[in-house]
C-alpha cells in the first residue's frame, strides 16, 4: 500500500463508539463491504468487490453483473463508503492501487452483521410486550380476575413459558439467514 494510505485516519488502536458502528452498518452497501472482506486474508481490488456487491445487490450471479451495474456500486465504494469506512479505522483503502484490505476493527464489526438485518421483525417490542401481558395476566391471577380463574396458576405459567420458548426458536431460526453464508458467496471466491 502507498505511504499516503497506509496510515489509518480513523487510529486503529482506538475503539469504536457505537455511533461510529452503527453508522457504518446502517448502510447495506457497507455490510457487503465487510462480508466481502471477512472471506480474505489479503487485500482485495475494488472492482472485484463492486462486482459481488453488485452480484448481492442485484440478486444476480456474478458472471451477470452488467457494467451499469458494476460501475453504480464501484463509483459509490470510491467516492462514498470506502472513504468513510477507512476514517473509522474500519478498512484500510489504497487509493493508488484500488486495494482494500481489512483492519482489527473489520474483525470486530463482523459480529453485529448478524444483529442488524435490512428489514427485521421489531423483536424487541414483540418481547417487550409478551412479558407486559404476561405480567398483566400474573396480575389478574392474583386478583382473581375472572375468566383468568378458569385455568390454574400452574396452567397459566406453562402458556406463558411455551409462549416464550417458542417465540425464542422462531426467532433463533430466523437469525440464521441474517448473513451471506457459503452458498450465497460465489464459488470463484471460495479460498
Amino acid at each position: 500500500m502507498s505511504n499516503q494510505t497506509t496510515r489509518l485516519r480513523g487510529a486503529p488502536d482506538r475503539q469504536l463508539s457505537k455511533g461510529e458502528i452503527f453508522d457504518v452498518l446502517q448502510n447495506q452497501r457497507r455490510r457487503y463491504v465487510l462480508q466481502y472482506l471477512e472471506r480474505f486474508d489479503e487485500p482485495v481490488a475494488l472492482s472485484d468487490l463492486a462486482v459481488q456487491v453488485a452480484a448481492w445487490e442485484y440478486h444476480t450471479p456474478v458472471e451477470e453483473v452488467t457494467n451499469d451495474q458494476k460501475k453504480r456500486v464501484y463509483t459509490t465504494l470510491q467516492q462514498t463508503h470506502l472513504e468513510r469506512m477507512e476514517e473509522a479505522g474500519i478498512v484500510e483503502y489504497d487509493t493508488d492501487e484500488n486495494l482494500i484490505r481489512r483492519t482489527p476493527h473489520t474483525e470486530e464489526l463482523t459480529v453485529y452483521l448478524e444483529i442488524v438485518p435490512e428489514k427485521e421483525f421489531p423483536w424487541r417490542e414483540y418481547y417487550l410486550s409478551l412479558g407486559a401481558v404476561s405480567c398483566a395476566v400474573v396480575a389478574a391471577l392474583w386478583t382473581g380476575l375472572f375468566p383468568l380463574t378458569l385455568l390454574d396458576p400452574l396452567e397459566w405459567a406453562t402458556v406463558i413459558a411455551v409462549t416464550f420458548t417458542a417465540s425464542a426458536a422462531y426467532h433463533t431460526f430466523l437469525g440464521g439467514d441474517m448473513t451471506l453464508d457459503d452458498e450465497q458467496f460465489p464459488e470463484e471466491f471460495e479460498r
